[in-house]
């Protein structure tokens, strides 16, 4: 029994001495993991000096610089269209002619109308001159001499009267027939032969054709209320056509408005936007047309010899927060202390753009201010920075896991990789 009992003893210390061995290499395994540095991996590139030029890209639509709409200003069916789309035309040559028959009948009511006013004139102007022969040997009183004298002036205002109306009239029978106002290209014919028209003299009437200058074009895009205030007048612009592929035209802002345009006013999808002109210079092979879809990059300044970086090089980090001892606040002070605490929270709350310079191994941060950026650098200035060597990528690394003194190992054989850090015992 002795035996036995000795023989379960030794088998409990032998477990017991496993058991403690395995709890002592766990902790040991902790500690020695803690002593691990994670070493994020990272692409750079040297801090140059380059030509930098800063772009406002904006699409739009191509459209002729001078175009004229053609509309109606008197009803009726139109009775001649010799005109189609696409047809030159020169300035002063017909484009249409609406049936005249009822505004030619009103000018012959208005002509007849004036020759009766002016013969009743003539007859008040001779009845006065009776009048006033027969005032002058007292044969006839002063009343009656007022009266040829009004009739007069009444013949006089019936006859301007009807020369004015005649004149209307003959305005109005001359609008049946429009004529081009200009030299250009029918870009657009909306009406067709024996179709009727409406039109006033004090509203817009139908809209027939529209005649445009097509040997000078210029593209209209939208740019935003951020962006706007950066373009100038005859900043130059590169423009690409979607129906001309691989190639760029060339161009200068010349209108700018001052007139906001509104999508989606009062709601969240709302975006405030101002049109830009630009005068496009055409290749004599190149023939656009109305309503064609482009980009325009246009160049708004211009900077040689500029400190660069990547533009993705630049982040933002909060501010190295200095601890500064201080007294404990007194009970009448604690109210004070609460709210200067309040505001010098919001002040280390604020962050500063940076970048990521790497030496021995190590990245530190070396704050920055951003200036003129093209598509892939972007200007900066700050302390020691021409020729230092910049982290540039990846993208997760640089805005989330670097810190001041990361360990970095730099692979810029790699740099297309998506992966952002790897771990490795120091």
């Amino acid at each position: 029994m002795a035996n036995g009992n000795g023989k379960k003893s030794k088998k409990k210390i032998i477990i017991f001495s496993i058991i403690g061995v395995v709890l002592v290499a766990l902790v040991l395994l902790v500690i020695l993991g803690t002593k691990k540095e994670t070493i994020i991996t990272v692409q750079t590139e040297k801090i140059q000096r380059r030509t930098i030029t800063q772009i406002v890209s904006a699409t739009g639509k191509i459209q002729p610089e001078i175009q004229v709409k053609i509309n109606a200003e008197v009803s009726g069916e139109i009775i001649d269209l010799p005109v189609r789309e696409g047809q030159r035309v020169r300035k002063g040559q017909l484009l249409v002619s609406i049936k005249p028959d009822q505004y030619r009948a009103s000018v012959e009511q208005n002509e007849a109308s004036v020759q009766m006013a002016q013969a009743g004139l003539a007859k008040a102007e001779s009845e006065f001159k009776r009048t006033s022969e027969l005032f002058a040997k007292k044969l006839v009183s002063e009343a009656d001499m007022d009266v040829a004298r009004a009739n007069v002036q009444s013949s006089r205002a019936q006859a301007a009267q009807s020369a004015a109306s005649l004149k209307q009239s003959r305005e109005t029978f001359a609008k049946t027939t429009i004529y081009s106002p200009m030299d250009g290209v029918v870009s657009q014919l909306k009406s067709e032969l024996g179709e009727r028209v409406s039109g006033s003299t004090f509203t817009q009437g139908t809209e027939i054709m529209t005649i445009a200058d097509l040997s000078r074009m210029e593209a209209r895009v939208d740019v935003g209320e951020n962006d706007v205030v950066m373009v100038s007048l005859s900043d130059t612009a590169r423009i690409e056509v979607d129906s001309y592929p691989g190639r760029k035209f060339v161009g200068a802002v010349t209108q700018i408005a001052n007139t906001a345009k509104s999508r989606g006013l009062g709601t969240q999808d709302e975006v405030t936007n101002f049109e830009v002109r630009i005068l496009v210079k055409t290749p004599d092979d190149v023939r656009f047309r109305p309503g064609m879809s482009m980009t325009a990059d246009i160049e708004t300044e211009t900077r040689n010899n500029a400190l660069t970086v990547p533009i993705q090089s630049v982040t933002v980090r909060a501010p190295k927060k200095e601890e500064v001892k201080q007294d404990q606040p007194k009970e009448g002070e604690a109210q004070f202390a609460a709210n200067s605490a309040k505001t010098k929270k919001k002040e280390e709350d604020k962050l500063e753009e940076v970048v990521f310079l790497v030496k021995d191994g190590t990245v530190v941060t070396a704050t920055v201010k951003r200036g003129l950026s093209d598509d892939a650098y972007v200007e900066v200035t700050g302390q020691n920075l021409d020729g230092a060597e910049v982290v540039s990528g990846p993208f997760k690394a640089i805005n989330r896991e670097l810190e001041n003194s990361s360990k970095v190992k730099v692979d810029n054989k790699s740099a297309k990789q998506t992966g952002s850090s790897a771990t490795e015992n120091k």
